[in-house]
């Protein structure tokens, strides 16, 4: 563990699957922390013997506890994406820096006022996409700026999740576009260093017809065109099988960099009749959660030094703009240009 320069008294809200994953990097692996609180409007007893068992010291169901608390300075939002926008403008109301999960909102007016009101009370915003800080997909970024592979002209994102969310989930977050593909427009965009300009978006019911009569589809396939005249070329699907499926490549005028899956570790098996390694990682705890620690300590750390951190609300607000054509084109059938989508 490497300390911060500086002590923060830190709040959390959220204790779902992300929230725990962030509050238990902030008790254990990133000295300097105060966490003050933990809020959750729906605790329940299996909450509460979390909270207990990892040493919370507090946790409530109001979090304007966090908000009202003039000792916390750092706010990190990680309940349901409905309440994001809300929560973002009363901790910059309340002068205190923001880490949100993604997205920062559906709606691009709202998004906007977001904007506005952390740039007014100058608060910093930090946007949770977390695969920027996975080591292998980092190290394909760094090897472009370097000039390794020349100018990137296709990049290529496979982004497959092992198994369908719960329905009731399906229901509310957005569509496959907005909640599970966002990630993907912001890693293109990371990659390819130029934003996208159009978006053409195709995809089918060929999981489970639930998911169709819910509103959503659960496979698709997307191509980008960036301003630099780059191409995307990005594939998702609700259900891989064999288990978390993530991949990067990137094409560029002197060479090609391929960042694949890994397996849960290095053995090989040799034997008469194959030879094989094990399966790759089962889900997003397993696969990024080493990008979860490092994102945060990058975080704290831009705070340290006064250093405006990325992807930040720009970031947020351009992939839900990409998500939007996404969502166009798809109901459309036809590429969309990104100044389109207001």
């Amino acid at each position: 563990m490497t300390k911060l320069e500086k002590s923060f008294s830190v709040g959390v809200i959220g204790a779902g699957r992300i929230g725990r994953i962030h509050t238990e990097n902030l008790l254990y692996r990133i000295p300097n922390i105060n966490l003050r609180c933990v809020a959750d409007i729906k605790i329940d007893e299996k909450m509460r013997k979390w909270s207990r068992e990892i040493g919370v010291q507090k946790l409530s169901d109001d979090p304007y506890k966090i908000f009202d608390d003039k000792e916390i300075q750092i706010v990190l939002i990680c309940s349901p994406t409905d309440t994001h926008a809300k929560f973002i403008q009363e901790a910059a109301k309340a002068k205190k820096h923001i880490f949100c999960e993604k997205p920062i909102d559906i709606d691009i007016n709202r998004i906007n006022k977001i904007l506005e009101v952390t740039k007014e009370n100058g608060i910093k915003l930090m946007v949770g996409f977390n695969r920027r800080f996975d080591r292998n997909f980092k190290r394909i970024h760094e090897l472009i700026v370097s000039g390794e592979i020349g100018t990137p002209q296709i990049i290529k994102i496979t982004s497959r999740d092992p198994v369908p969310p719960p329905m009731d989930y399906i229901k509310v977050s957005g569509g496959i576009f907005l909640d599970m593909s966002i990630h993907d427009w912001d890693m293109a965009r990371f990659q390819c260093g130029s934003e996208v300009e159009e978006v053409y978006a195709m995809g089918g019911v060929l999981i489970d017809p639930k998911i169709g009569e819910a509103g959503d589809i659960d496979t698709a396939a997307t191509l980008l065109k960036f301003k630099n005249g780059a191409i995307g070329i990005i594939d998702n699907t609700r259900q891989a099988v064999y288990g978390y499926d993530q991949r990067v490549e990137v094409f560029g005028s002197k060479g090609c960099l391929i960042a694949d899956n890994e397996s849960t570790n290095t053995v090989s098996i040799y034997n008469a009749e194959c030879t094989t390694i094990d399966k790759i990682p089962s889900f997003f705890t397993e696969r990024y959660i080493d990008s979860y620690y490092s994102e945060l300590k990058y975080f704290f750390d831009c705070i340290a030094k006064n250093e405006d951190p990325k992807p930040n609300g720009e970031d947020g607000l351009r992939n839900v703009l990409v998500a939007k054509a996404a969502q166009k084109s798809f109901a459309e059938n036809r590429p969309v240009k990104i100044s389109e989508i207001k």
